[in-house]
Formats: C-alpha cells, sequence, structure tokens
C-alpha cells in the first residue's frame, strides 16, 4: 500500500502529478489491478488504511493510494479534474454536489454514520461540561468551518438551539481541530465521537444529547473517471460488507442508515 497523503499536502500532491495515480491499467483494459486511488474524509483516516492495506491483501496486483481531506476540499479537487477512483465524504451534501456535475458513476451507497463530541483537553482545565458551555465568554473553541460536514453539523446544532458558538478558529478538516485540542491551542473542540476514540488517552470526551440532532450519514462511490472500476466497485464492496462494517464499528461509527 502506498503512503497516504496526509490532508495538508492534498493540494500539493495533485499539483506533483497525482494524475499518475489514477490507475496503471490503461483505459481499454480494467482488469482490477493497478493502482486504486481512493479520496476520503479526514475522519476515516484510520478505518480506511486498514481497509485499504486489508483489500490489497485480498486483491494481490492491486495498490490503493488514499488521500485524506475534509470533505469540501476533496469534492472541490474533483469536480477539478483530479484524478481517483473512489470517493467517501462525510456528509451526502459534498456528494450531491459531485452527482449533481456528473462525475459520479452510478448511486452513493451509505457506509457508515458518526455524531459529534465535544473533545477537551486531559483534565478538562476549561470545565467544560455541556454543549452550552461551549458558548462561555473565554472559551477558546475550535470547529470545522461551515463547509466541511463537523462544521456545517455544528452550526445545525448551534441553530437548533439558539447557543452561539463564537470558535478561536475554523478548520478545514476535523483532524485539525482534535489537533489544536490535544496541543492545547483550544479549550474545547467539536469533532466527532470517532476522533475522540482515535486520540486515545491524549483528549477527554463531553458527552452531550444535543449531538442526536445531527447525525452524519457518510456515503461512498465510484467516480466517473474511474480507469479501474472493477477494483473500485470491489473496494466499495469490502467498505459495505461485513468485513467493513466491524472495522468502522471498531473504530465508533454508526451503521448505515438510508
Amino acid at each position: 500500500m502506498r503512503g497516504r497523503i496526509p490532508a495538508v499536502l492534498a493540494a500539493a500532491a495533485l499539483t506533483l502529478g497525482l494524475a499518475g495515480c489514477a490507475g496503471n491499467a490503461s483505459p481499454g483494459d480494467d482488469t482490477g489491478e493497478g493502482t486504486l486511488t481512493v479520496f476520503a474524509a479526514a475522519s476515516l483516516t484510520s478505518s480506511f488504511s486498514e481497509l485499504a492495506e486489508m483489500f490489497e491483501a485480498q486483491h494481490p496486483g492491486t495498490d490503493v493510494t488514499v488521500s485524506f481531506a475534509g470533505s469540501s476540499d476533496l469534492a472541490t479537487q474533483i469536480s477539478q479534474g483530479a484524478p481517483a477512483d473512489v470517493f467517501a465524504s462525510a456528509d451526502t451534501r459534498n456528494m450531491d454536489k459531485l452527482g449533481d456535475a456528473g462525475l459520479l458513476q452510478g448511486e452513493p451507497r451509505i457506509f457508515a454514520t458518526n455524531t459529534l463530541a465535544i473533545a477537551v483537553p486531559t483534565g478538562n482545565p476549561a470545565g467544560i461540561n455541556s454543549f452550552a458551555d461551549l458558548a462561555r465568554a473565554g472559551t477558546r473553541l475550535v470547529t470545522c468551518a461551515r463547509q466541511v460536514p463537523c462544521g456545517a453539523a455544528a452550526a445545525a446544532l448551534s441553530q437548533q438551539h439558539g447557543t452561539g458558538l463564537s470558535p478561536v478558529s475554523e478548520e478545514n478538516s476535523v483532524t485539525d481541530v482534535l489537533g489544536k485540542v490535544i496541543s492545547g491551542e483550544a479549550d474545547a473542540g467539536l469533532v466527532y465521537v470517532t476522533d475522540v476514540r482515535s486520540a486515545g488517552d491524549r483528549v477527554e470526551s463531553v458527552p452531550f444529547p444535543e449531538a442526536a440532532g445531527a447525525v452524519n450519514n457518510y456515503p461512498i462511490a465510484v467516480l466517473a473517471g474511474s480507469r479501474n472500476t472493477t477494483a473500485a466497485g470491489a473496494f466499495l464492496d469490502l467498505v459495505a460488507g461485513p468485513e467493513g462494517r466491524q472495522v468502522l464499528a471498531q473504530a465508533g461509527f454508526g451503521p448505515a442508515t438510508q
């Protein structure tokens, strides 16, 4: 499996020739072998890294390259011509944009759900105990930008409950939000349940019942420009199948809903 492209390097990787990762098979020789390029939401980093390795073991001759970043950034890259075979988004909105532009092959499949959580530094020094506390004067809150799925969910909850959130920083991916909490640059961050779990003892989670009002559905689809549709379809089957569901559940994702 080729090295994963971090979110901060995704754009640079494209500029330096990501086109070479679109598939070793020629357009007329879609054998399912060669390179499979997957664009996936940052919150899927752990799960999709594991699934990519699993897929390579099950499909000798196929090399899976996964680029992780915010869903909105990835959708923009795809719409601008970035070569990829599969897109997994943390929301349906960004997937729908690609569908409306004719950039998907077939219907997207919902494969998981995720829910927001409040992440605080170990020891919770700012004493954040509720969603309302995030709006408290002097609280250094960090969220995702509104065009990013986790940011859109945070904005929806803020509006639903009349809680005026004033983040000191809005990030382009949920992993960047988590990083600021871990480093102590933030008193709290709105991330996903899965991100809190992946951080281990580096952060603590503050449960809040309001989170149930903004559950994100995660869709996955083969892209219209895929040059390796055989492998792309097989990867979707793995993600949505029993093995994929087990990996995702272990990371804290909820079951798919339609």
